[in-house]
């Protein structure tokens, strides 16, 4: 089977051609490395000279395609070359090939030849200086180690470089795709925390807008609508409210979107936007109330909790209290919190069944967003229909979740 060599690197056939020429150019003025009468030189002549200098310009060729082959290709071209006048063209593209076959070569090539070369530099020093006893031949020894280690021990230290260069390269390249990774994840996560503030803050109002309207387009009752009209209106002034204040919370420059520390109510002070707390219960289910609900409220707190853990509480409650005006049967929603000694139970039912009465369009969103609250604070939840002795039908519809009274680190404040 044919082995065919990779396509050599543009500036290796300029290096390949430049060296033999070079080499011819030096071969033409007679210039040689050793005399015609060395004793070494077996095949004295001009042309003897040019065979392996031929052979070492094929192997710049291959001095980045295939590093290896040419330098076992050279190392037989080199000895070859000792056998003749030699040509300082054939030494210097030797070295190059020894360059680039720890260079371009495999990481055990690159740790391998610069030792052999290392050894091989000892060897001839030694043995030239056993056999002839001359100081004259240490020489020998240099001349290899110019030739083979000088060239292996350049581009060991350039091949380093290189690599702390590209390890380097990489490193900033993660560094940039895992910091546009916490962006996306912290935009993401932004976009959740505000979708669930949108929803939670402004789907009451608006469900008790759309159940009102309706009743008000289906009874022709003209006390029926005035009422219906008036809750239609106080609900929009409370929904504007709510807006005006998510959208003060995303016009802060301050970047503190927390619940100030002075205010415990849902209002405003001074103009600034401050998160709900638990004291907000009571007009939560004041509010409730007017809206058509008969619900009864059990809450022991206690002492004042982590910010977050009240927002999470307040928003579970609202939004239980929004699906059982959208929802629910008639009779009455149960609201009860208690305190326990590393946690805050939550629990809202409602009757459960068919309705008579005009209902909202729901989309899930609610159960999604208390849900991701409680996982947020590292929370348990969970929301279904349940079996009760106490309702007619004999079932209720109940949202219970429990948050511990330590704050989550990843715990959200609005």
């Amino acid at each position: 089977m044919a082995v065919t060599l990779p396509r050599p690197h543009r500036l290796d056939v300029g290096i390949a051609l430049g060296s033999l020429l070079g080499g011819i150019l030096l071969l033409g003025v007679g210039l040689g490395v050793r005399p015609k009468d060395d004793p070494i030189v077996l095949w004295p002549g001009p042309w003897a000279v040019l065979v392996p200098m031929a052979v070492l310009a094929g192997c710049e060729l291959l001095r980045r395609a295939a590093p290896r082959t040419a330098l076992l290709t050279g190392v037989v071209a080199l000895t070859a070359d000792t056998l003749t006048q030699g040509s300082l063209a054939s030494l210097v593209m030797f070295t190059d090939v020894v360059y680039a076959a720890v260079l371009y070569g495999t990481p055990a090539s690159a740790r391998r030849i610069p030792w052999i070369s290392a050894l091989l530099t000892v060897i001839a020093t030694v043995v030239s200086f056993a056999v002839w006893r001359e100081p004259e031949t240490l020489l020998i020894g240099v001349m290899v180690g110019v030739v083979a280690f000088a060239p292996a021990s350049t581009g060991l230290i350039v091949r380093n470089h290189r690599d702390a260069a590209e390890a380097a390269r990489l490193r900033a390249e993660q560094t940039a795709l895992l910091a546009e990774m916490d962006r996306t994840q912290a935009v993401t996560a932004e976009r959740a925390r505000m979708a669930r503030e949108l929803h939670d803050m402004v789907a009451n109002h608006l469900s008790a807008i759309a159940i009102h309207a309706t009743a008000a387009q289906s009874l022709d009752d003209p006390e029926t609508t005035r009422q219906a009209l008036g809750v239609i209106r106080e609900n929009s002034v409370e929904g504007l409210a709510e807006m005006r204040r998510l959208i003060g919370i995303l016009r802060d420059d301050s970047g503190d979107l927390g619940p100030s520390p002075e205010l415990s109510t849902p209002l405003e002070q001074g103009g600034a936007p401050i998160a709900p707390t638990l004291d907000g219960l009571g007009a939560l289910v004041e509010g409730a109330r007017a809206n058509g609900l008969d619900v009864t409220l059990d809450a022991s707190p206690g002492d004042r909790l982590p910010a977050p853990v009240e927002l999470a509480a307040y928003r579970i409650v609202q939004e239980s209290l929004t699906n059982a005006l959208k929802h629910a049967c008639p009779g009455r929603v149960t609201v009860t919190l208690t305190r326990r000694d590393d946690r805050l139970d939550i629990a809202v039912a409602s009757p459960y069944g068919d309705r008579d009465g005009p209902r909202a369009p729901g989309s899930g969103a609610g159960l999604v967003g208390m849900r991701e609250r409680t996982a947020l604070l590292d929370g348990t939840f969970e929301a279904g229909p349940e079996s009760s002795p106490v309702v007619a039908d004999g079932k209720i519809w109940a949202v219970r979740a429990s948050l511990p009274t330590t704050p989550h680190p990843q715990g959200e404040t609005e």
